[in-house]
């Protein structure tokens, strides 16, 4: 569901653009090739270093969402607003977690900027709801029996609930677009595309980047599907939300887990536990997934009552400051994700 910005909110929106917009005429636009840095602005890790590969010391990218903070809950500050209004570049996850992103851009004066949205790359997957996992129907309906505790028609109550919220006609799509890397190259070519098309006097020297990076991330799925193949299993436990239905679907992996990719709940139903308990055991699961900057609570009663071990899964929406300082990438975030595959998948 859209976040809805207050009014401070706004007027701080509105505040910043105008100062945005009268900076911008006294500096003027800059000139690709004219010795000048180019400026690129990312919204999540993931695009922000696929950016930082390509354009290496050619431009200056800025990523927005600080390190270990929940992209969920973000919302640009002024400075921000800023920064994306005088960008050559900027780089979104284009869904719905953006919800302030159309009253940024819309707002923003710079007909020269270039946009690439991560869920305009690639054919998007509507958010499922596998067996066990914690509906958002069932919160909605929770929140609802909690607000009419009176009401004697309680399912019927429910049943019209739900209508309102999944009657709109809008597919609510899976974000982490970036989970696959053949999804990543994808997303990678088109960013030096856009690069190439802003600065064409270095167009040479970012292809040369993309090729040697792709390369890497082709590599990274080649590592991938050998893990898969060679695997005795092919089941995935999460007791966490789960951001990882482009990885599954490109390997051919099933997986149960607490929540959906986009969920806001971090507290699963008595249910949800005892079924994900039931399928570790019945399927002798040897590890129990939690994703980064999780408080792995769910993970790790499972774990308890099974006698089984968790271990982080990197979905690389985003990382901690440690891992930022000390130079963490998609790429080595990734294949820490192989080596942990491969003792899940034994």
């Amino acid at each position: 569901m859209k976040r809805m910005w207050n009014k401070i909110t706004c007027l701080l929106l509105a505040a910043a653009l105008a100062a945005a917009m009268c900076a911008g005429c006294s500096s003027g636009k800059k000139v690709a090739g004219s010795g000048e840095k180019l400026s690129i602005v990312a919204t999540v890790f993931p695009q922000y270093d696929f950016a930082r590969q390509i354009a290496g010391d050619r431009a200056d990218v800025i990523l927005l969402l600080k390190p270990g903070m929940e992209a969920h809950s973000y919302e640009p500050s002024p400075k921000d607003i800023i920064r994306i209004s005088r960008c050559d570049l900027f780089l979104n996850v284009g869904g719905e977690s953006e919800s302030w992103l159309d009253s940024v851009l819309e707002s923003a004066d710079n007909q020269t900027m270039k946009i690439v949205s991560a869920l305009d790359c690639v054919e998007p997957l509507e958010e499922e709801t596998v067996e066990g996992m914690q509906s958002k129907e069932h919160h909605h309906a929770h929140d609802h029996d909690h607000d009419h505790g009176e009401e004697t028609e309680g399912e019927e109550h429910d049943e019209d609930h739900n209508e309102d919220h999944d009657g709109d006609g809008e597919e609510e799509y899976d974000e982490h677009v970036w989970t696959s890397p053949m999804n990543a190259i994808a997303i990678v070519n088109r960013i030096n595309g856009a690069l190439c098309e802003i600065d064409p006097k270095n167009a040479e020297y970012y292809c040369g980047n993309t090729a040697r990076y792709v390369a890497e991330l082709i590599a990274l799925d080649n590592a991938f599907r050998d893990t898969v193949v060679g695997a005795k299993r092919h089941l995935l436990v999460f007791g966490d939300r789960f951001p990882l239905l482009y990885f599954v679907r490109e390997y051919g992996l099933d997986y149960y887990a607490a929540f959906p990719g986009c969920a806001a709940e971090t507290e699963p139903s008595a249910a949800t536990v005892a079924f994900l308990i039931d399928a570790v055991k019945r399927e002798k699961v040897p590890v129990i997934f939690y994703i980064e900057l999780s408080n792995h609570k769910v993970a790790d009663a499972i774990a308890e009552c099974t006698g089984t071990r968790t271990a982080q899964f990197n979905t690389c929406h985003n990382i901690t400051a440690d891992d930022f300082k000390a130079g963490e990438s998609y790429v080595t975030l990734m294949r820490a994700n192989v080596e942990i595959l491969r003792e899940a998948l034994q």
